[in-house]
């Protein structure tokens, strides 16, 4: 029988919170800094879940094509090793599509738990498992995958495969991307085996269109960032002053997102003003791209040994394995 339970510190998912302190004291200390931000998570409620799922399906945006082709290509591989009593942890869940693709060739996989800040996104995935692996137990936890709940008892006996695809590691700066995979190292442990999307370095202009598609989806999610703080916060951001910007920094070789303010102006936040001069940025997110080289030694500063990695033909994204030393 297949069991689907969601736990957030005792919450179920579908409770949603009226007004979430942490992310208004995030608000409030990035809108005061010289450098005004936004932490990138909270991109992702149901209308920025939503709006990522379409740009991961543009011409433009080769992550997620490149990466599901690595996976179907590589699935059986991948999974070897992985027998009866195994969970499949996911950090950053979203839709679990591509997590379906190693689902498909683990027939003895006995828990598959999906963690995502995103209830939508939960909801969704859970049911479309449910009916497609109707004898797998699986469950769904709120959570930011940097901040990880304790699991359930019976879900730490199990051997451990992690699963942290989508790139979402290049959100992190180095430091913490090591942090966050020493905690993940723990979280697996004993035997544990961690598969980790990367993307990789490459020429600036593809880069450039994956994060500034034509169609204008990518600027519509990062503009969703300002409609939740209005709708949650009942702030004063007006949409059309403001605009998408991505950039690549080469020195640090990242993409960095901003939404820049189209004029001078003064918005109402929380009972605060903020000014903002005419070009002067949002800075809301990050994706830091590596080499496969520098992506090992990042890997062994946390404690792992990288084992194996998967790349397509172009060298345009790569999965890498991870396994206790």
């Amino acid at each position: 029988m297949s069991t689907a339970m969601n736990v957030c510190a005792g919450r179920q998912v579908d409770q949603r919170e009226s007004y979430d302190p942490e992310f208004a004291a995030a608000i409030l200390h990035g809108l005061s800094q010289p450098q005004k931000s936004l932490p990138s998570r909270y991109l992702y409620d149901a209308e920025g879940s939503a709006l990522f799922e379409e740009i991961t399906r543009l011409v433009e945006y080769y992550p997620s094509r490149t990466e599901t082709a690595i996976l179907s290509e590589n699935a059986a591989e991948i999974a070897n090793g992985t027998g009866r009593g195994t969970a499949l942890i996911e950090l950053g869940s979203g839709s679990s599509r591509k997590t379906e693709i190693l689902i498909d060739v683990m027939p003895e996989l006995e828990v598959y738990v999906a963690i995502d800040v995103s209830t939508a996104a939960l909801d969704e995935a859970r049911s479309r498992l449910a009916a497609r692996h109707p004898l797998l137990d699986t469950r769904g936890i709120v959570a930011d995958f940097s901040r990880l709940p304790p699991f359930p008892e019976d879900v730490r006996r199990h051997d451990k495969l992690g699963f942290f695809p989508g790139s979402t590691i290049g959100n992190l700066d180095r430091e913490q991307a090591v942090n966050l995979l020493s905690d993940a190292r723990a979280m697996l442990a004993p035997r544990g085996r961690f598969i980790v999307g990367v993307d990789l370095v490459k020429d600036r202009a593809t880069l450039l269109r994956a994060y500034n598609d034509a169609d204008g989806v990518t600027a519509a999610f990062n503009l969703n960032l300002l409609a939740r703080v209005n709708r949650e916060f009942d702030a004063a951001f007006d949409l059309d002053e403001f605009a998408h910007r991505a950039v690549y920094d080469e020195a640090r070789r990242r993409i960095e997102m901003h939404l820049v303010s189209l004029r001078d102006q003064t918005v109402g936040v929380l009972g605060h003003a903020f000014r903002f001069r005419a070009g002067e940025t949002i800075h809301t997110e990050n994706s830091h791209k590596y080499t496969i080289d520098d992506f090992s030694v990042l890997a062994r500063r946390a404690g792992w040994r990288h084992a194996r990695v998967w790349t397509d033909a172009d060298r345009l994204f790569s999965l890498h394995e991870l396994v206790e030393r």
